[in-house]
């Protein structure tokens, strides 16, 4: 699975962004997917995740919860996160990921298989 995130820029707090991410490669379907972040001099965090299939279940970072949404579109191949009331702390270079096929939404970064190169999001204050 080759991944290709894009939709980063610079944004004033309290903006939006979209991140999109296709996949290529294999059924994109069949892969859990997630995002996450990581500030300069930070560990990669993450940010939100997706279900296998079209169930859509979702979990999300505490810190996103009610402002940043995750979504896919199997015919597509791509996932989104939708991000509003962007706060300067939510600065950071974004990935994409994918988990392993069938697999269940995992929070660890070390069970992604698959990523994508990142997209840089700066919100400014």
């Amino acid at each position: 699975v080759q991944l290709q995130a894009s939709g980063g820029g610079l944004v004033q707090a309290g903006g939006s962004l979209r991140l999109s991410c296709v996949a290529s490669g294999r059924t994109f379907s069949a892969y859990p997917m997630g995002w996450f972040r990581q500030a300069p001099g930070k560990e990669r965090d993450f940010v939100a995740g997706i279900s296998w299939g079209y169930e859509n279940n979702t979990v999300y970072a505490d810190s996103v919860k009610g402002r940043f949404t995750i979504s896919r579109d199997n015919a597509k191949n791509t996932v989104y996160l939708q991000m509003n009331s962007l706060k300067p702390e939510d600065t950071a270079v974004y990935y994409c990921a994918a988990a392993g096929a069938f697999s269940r939404i995992v929070r660890a970064s070390g069970t992604y298989i698959y990523w994508g190169q990142g997209t840089l999001v700066t919100v400014s204050s």
